[in-house]
């Protein structure tokens, strides 16, 4: 199946609060295995773990 995408995606979304897909400790775990990644693998995917781990950090309140 072919997307096109050139045109924007639409839609609707419901006004009910959502739920989270993860709990701050679980995403505070997260981070700390990102970054474990990251200096474990500094050839390969280290460098994207680091800079994820340090987006969802500027997401979450400090522990």
């Amino acid at each position: 199946m072919e997307h096109d995408t050139t045109r924007p995606v639409t839609g609707t979304y419901p006004d009910e609060p959502r739920l989270a897909v993860l709990t701050a400790a679980e995403a505070h775990e997260t981070i700390e295995l990102l970054q474990l990644l990251e200096q474990l693998d500094p050839a390969g995917s280290g460098p994207a773990a680091g800079q994820l781990a340090a987006d969802l950090a500027r997401h979450l309140p400090a522990p």
